[in-house]
């Protein structure tokens, strides 16, 4: 890649809890670089460490138990893991933003949504009162928020699920940062409006050249969005490459399960034939070991995958996989 184009590099990034059963290692090395302008899916299932890497970008890590044990994320030639809380209050919310997975526990329940989309702009762009306020209003009509003005006044409670999806944009749009982390954006969401909210985020990634980090298990909403997919398993990334060539050419056992669990519309399907699912469940974190964390799931696995970790090596331009059977 071009590290002239770098908007955000994570090199070995190690995340860990203590509890009192042990230590969980959430994320296992994670390196992911993100373009200027570039959308990057981050996708797998629950428990494979998607929001623990965006929280660790975020440093919203709860301390304790979590913390970031090593690794380095460098944004614009700093090194986020290294800043101290009131340089990262800087940062968080002004040129990273995030929406969050569920928005009605994300946003203040006894707070009117016009007064949270401005408390940023209050804080960040050294807005009056006023001001923010009227910035707030044209942030909810750029979401798509019919009558601002009224919905401005509103309380969370008052607004559907996908209005609040759509505050919840305007609120992490509304200091226009570069690096827009978006985790599980349609979750809970009807189809209509994933839809509606997939092509939102596009048109404003179009508007204002956002590099966006996208987290979600939806393989769907992938190839509507990213242009770069990278596959989390157990802490690790498993593979990552161009959407194209993934879906194209997926090469590890873990992402070609994903991908045949996805019910295919052009194809007849038998009345007795059920969809496809990967076997086992994944590992606990509290327990892994030197081996290949997928090995009890996979196909493919040899005596070889148990007592070794594959590293993540290229098997074709740009597009990276850790596997030894892989091609």
């Amino acid at each position: 890649m071009n590290t002239n184009n770098e908007m955000l590099k994570i090199s070995n990034l190690n995340t860990h809890f203590h509890t009192d059963d042990g230590v969980v290692r959430a994320l296992n090395g994670i390196n992911l670089t993100i373009r200027h302008g570039e959308t990057l899916g981050l996708v797998g299932e629950s428990g494979s460490g998607k929001s623990v890497t965006a929280l660790s970008v975020m440093r919203l890590i709860a301390s304790p138990p979590g913390r970031i044990a090593e690794g380095n994320i460098m944004f614009d030639g700093k090194d986020l893991a290294k800043l101290s809380e009131s340089e990262m209050r800087y940062i968080r919310g002004n040129r990273i933003s995030m929406i969050f997975q569920e928005p009605m526990t994300s946003l203040n329940p006894v707070i009117r949504v016009g007064v949270q989309v401005a408390e940023s702009l209050q804080l960040h762009k050294k807005m009056s009162r006023n001001q923010a306020f009227e910035k707030a209003i044209e942030m909810l009509a750029n979401v798509g928020i019919p009558d601002p003005e009224k919905r401005a006044l509103n309380y969370p409670h008052q607004m559907s699920g996908g209005m609040r999806q759509r505050v919840m944009i305007a609120m992490a749009l509304s200091c226009d940062p570069e690096l827009l982390i978006a985790d599980e954006p349609t979750t809970a969401l009807d189809v209509t409006i994933q839809a509606q909210i997939i092509y939102l985020m596009n048109m404003l990634k179009e508007k204002t050249g956002t590099s966006i980090l996208l987290i979600t298990h939806d393989m769907g909403v992938i190839a509507e969005m990213a242009q770069t997919v990278a596959v989390m398993y157990a802490g690790r990334i498993v593979e990552q490459a161009e959407v194209g060539e993934l879906f194209q050419n997926p090469s590890h056992p873990y992402t070609r399960g994903l991908l045949d669990s996805i019910p295919k519309l052009n194809e007849p399907v038998p009345a007795d034939r059920k969809l496809q699912s990967i076997p086992g469940t994944v590992p606990n974190l509290l327990e892994l070991d030197s081996g290949c964390s997928y090995r009890n799931r996979c196909p493919l696995a040899t005596e070889k995958c148990g007592s070794n970790m594959p590293i993540l090596r290229e098997i074709r331009s740009d597009h990276q996989v850790s596997c030894f059977y892989a091609k």
